[in-house]
C-alpha cells in the first residue's frame, strides 16, 4: 500500500489504483485535481463501477492526423484499464467553431462540411480505440433539443467575468480584435457535453483546459460531481515548430500510406524524434530513457528514428505493411535522408513549388524546377510532387530533388 506524493496526509491508496494513476499521469500536462482523480480511481475500483471518460472532436477536417492521436492513445489506455470511454464527435459545437488560440473569429462550417468529415472519424478513431468498448456519441443528441429556451438558461449558469478570464479572449479585447457573442457559446456547449454525458474525466490537448474547466463549474451547477481534467501536450508537425495541422502542410494521416507514413516520420529532426517517442511511442519510459542516452554516447539516432518510423507505422498498416515500407524506403531513398541536411527559412507563403525550388537554391531557375517536377524529380516530406502548380502554406518540409539534393526549407 501506498499514497501519491502530492498527499503525506491521506489514507493509504490500493497498488492498482496507482498504477492507473500512474498511467494517467504518463506524458501528460496537466492533470486536475490529481486528489479527486484518485478518489475516483478508488471507488472504482472498490465498486466495480467503471469511470466514464469523454474526449471531444469536431470534425473540422476530414482525416485524423497523429497529433489527435496523443489524447486518442490516452484514451486507449484508460480503457486498457477497463473504464468506459467516449468518443463524442461535435457535429454541433463544429457549427460555432472552437476559438481556442485564435486572434480572429473561427469561420463556422456548414451541415454539409461537417456530416462530410465526421463519416471517416469513427472509423479512424477505431484504429486507436477498441471499438467493441467504445461509446459514440454526436453531441447534437443533447445541443439541437435545447432550444433558444434553454440555451437562455445555460448560458445563465456562467458569467461574462469568467468568460474573459480565458486567455485568448482577454487578448483579442485588449487588442480591440472582435470576439463575436457566439464564440462564448463554444465552451458554454463544450461544459455542457460533460453535463449530458456524466463525465467522470475529460481528456484534451493544452488549449482546450479553459473548455474543460467550464465542464467541471457546470457539472457543479447542475448538481453533479465535477469531472478531473487531464491535458496532453499539443504535437509539432513535421517542422518542429507549429503544432501539427493539416491547413499547416506539416501532418502525418494515419490513413497516408504506410510508405508515406514512414517516409514522413524519418524526415524529423533528430530532437524532434524524441518528443514524438514522448507522445506516441508505446514503448516503456525506461526503454525510452535507455535509448536516448545510448544516442547521446555515440549512437547514430537514425537507428532510434528507424525503430519510432517502424512502430507507429505498425500501429496503423501492421508489420508486414511496415516493413515493406522500411524495404521501399531503403530501395527508394538508398539509404534514406541524410542525417545532416541544409536548413533555411524562406517568406512569402504561400509559395509556388517552382518558386521554392529556386529560392531554396535547388534548382537553378523556376523553369528548370518546373521541368524537375514534370520529371517525378521532386519529393516534398517524401511525396513525389505532381502537380507543377503546386503552392506549398506556411510549414514545414524537408524537400529532395533528385537523390542527392535535400533541404529542410521552413517555409513563413
Amino acid at each position: 500500500m501506498s499514497q501519491p506524493a502530492d498527499s503525506a496526509n491521506a489514507q493509504p491508496v490500493d497498488e492498482r489504483v496507482l498504477e492507473a494513476l500512474a498511467v494517467s499521469r504518463r506524458g501528460c500536462d496537466e492533470l486536475l485535481p490529481e486528489a479527486d482523480w484518485v478518489r475516483k480511481l478508488a471507488r472504482s475500483q472498490a465498486t466495480g463501477v467503471p469511470l466514464r471518460i469523454k474526449l471531444g472532436l469536431d470534425p473540422t477536417a476530414p482525416d485524423i492526423h497523429l497529433g489527435h492521436t496523443v489524447v486518442l492513445n490516452k484514451m486507449r489506455q484508460l480503457q486498457d484499464l477497463g473504464h468506459q470511454v467516449i468518443f463524442l464527435i461535435g457535429d454541433f459545437t463544429s457549427m460555432i467553431g472552437d476559438p481556442s488560440g485564435r486572434n480572429s473569429t473561427r469561420p463556422p462550417l456548414t451541415r454539409e462540411q461537417i456530416e462530410a468529415n465526421a463519416q471517416t472519424y469513427y472509423r479512424q478513431a477505431s484504429l486507436v480505440l477498441d471499438p467493441a468498448r467504445t461509446e459514440i456519441r454526436y453531441n447534437s443528441e443533447w445541443s439541437d433539443p435545447l432550444g433558444a429556451r434553454g440555451m437562455i438558461q445555460l448560458a445563465a449558469r456562467y458569467t461574462v467575468a469568467r468568460m474573459m478570464e480565458r486567455d485568448d479572449f482577454a487578448k483579442r479585447f485588449k487588442a480591440g480584435t472582435p470576439i463575436s457573442v457566439h464564440e462564448f457559446l463554444y465552451p458554454l456547449m463544450q461544459g455542457y457535453d460533460s453535463v449530458a454525458l456524466k463525465s467522470d474525466l475529460e481528456l484534451g490537448g493544452t488549449d482546450q483546459k479553459f473548455n474543460l474547466l467550464v465542464g467541471r463549474a457546470l457539472q457543479s451547477e447542475y448538481g453533479q460531481e465535477p469531472q478531473c481534467i487531464l491535458t496532453m501536450p499539443l504535437l509539432e508537425g513535421l517542422d518542429g515548430v507549429e503544432k501539427m495541422s493539416k491547413s499547416k502542410n506539416n501532418y502525418i494521416g494515419i490513413t497516408e500510406p504506410a510508405n508515406t507514413m514512414y517516409a514522413k516520420l524519418l524526415s524529423i529532426s533528430d530532437t524532434l524524434m524524441w518528443r514524438y517517442y514522448t507522445l506516441l511511442s508505446f514503448l516503456p519510459e525506461r526503454e525510452i530513457a535507455t535509448l536516448r542516452a545510448e544516442v547521446e554516447a555515440g549512437r547514430n539516432p537514425k537507428d532510434a528514428k528507424v525503430m519510432l518510423a517502424r512502430e507507429v507505422t505498425t500501429r496503423f498498416h501492421g508489420a508486414a505493411a511496415a516493413e515493406a515500407a522500411v524495404q521501399d524506403f531503403q530501395n527508394r531513398a538508398a539509404g534514406g535522408i541524410p542525417d545532416e541536411i541544409p536548413e533555411l527559412t524562406l517568406s512569402g507563403a504561400p509559395l509556388s513549388i517552382g518558386a521554392l525550388l529556386k529560392q531554396a537554391g535547388l534548382a537553378p531557375s523556376t523553369s528548370e524546377a518546373l521541368r524537375l517536377v514534370d520529371q517525378g524529380g521532386v519529393r516534398v516530406n517524401s511525396v513525389a510532387v505532381s502537380d507543377k502548380g503546386l503552392k506549398l502554406p506556411a510549414g514545414g518540409y524537408v524537400v529532395q530533388v533528385g537523390k542527392r539534393k535535400f533541404a529542410r526549407i521552413t517555409l513563413t
